[in-house]
């Protein structure tokens, strides 16, 4: 059985200075149903090819957002590109049927240890909780959200766990 098209859209605002989300694209590189798509590389002025983006959405079945938790959300990047890509007519709304029935899958990393993503913790909300926006994304998408993948403790993670890390990434999108 063929793998799944699975397009992995890869948005860290500052690639240079990333270790664990150029780790995780990097682990995935080699998986021919993945395509790995940094839209920070590819629109380096921010000006999105909207048209090219959203031929891409309907040519995959997975969608995989992958980038660090930023203000308990997407960095800048990726919300830019959610907003010109995801439009009325396209995603959502009478005709916009284009991303019904695929999976949108997050994959992301957190400054902060997991102890810290609890209602007793530093942020007073669990990961579930705040991954609440992206739950209604899908639903209004039509797209069914798949588990997240979050590393915790991205600036102290050792490379061994990191490296464990990525082969789990690896192993998820090889189906």
């Amino acid at each position: 059985m063929p793998a799944t098209p699975t397009l992995v859209i890869v948005a860290h605002p500052d690639p240079d200075t990333s270790r664990v989300t150029a780790r995780l694209a990097t682990a995935i590189r080699d998986l021919d149903h993945v395509t790995v798509h940094d839209i920070v590389a590819v629109y380096p002025d921010g000006r999105i090819d909207v048209p090219r983006e959203q031929q891409l959405l309907r040519d995959h079945d997975v969608i995989v957002w992958q980038f660090p938790w930023h203000w308990y959300s997407v960095p800048g990047v990726l919300k830019s590109w959610i907003d010109q890509v995801l439009t009325y007519g396209f995603a959502y709304g009478t005709d916009g049927i284009a991303l019904r029935g695929k999976t949108l899958r997050i994959v992301t990393s957190t400054g902060g240890p997991a102890a810290s993503y609890t209602a007793e913790g530093f942020n007073f909300f669990t990961m579930t909780e705040l991954m609440a926006p992206f739950r209604a994304t899908a639903r209004l998408t039509g797209m069914r959200l798949a588990d997240p993948l979050v590393l915790h403790g991205a600036r102290t993670v050792s490379d061994e766990d990191l490296a464990l890390h990525a082969k789990h990434y690896h192993q998820l999108l090889s189906g």
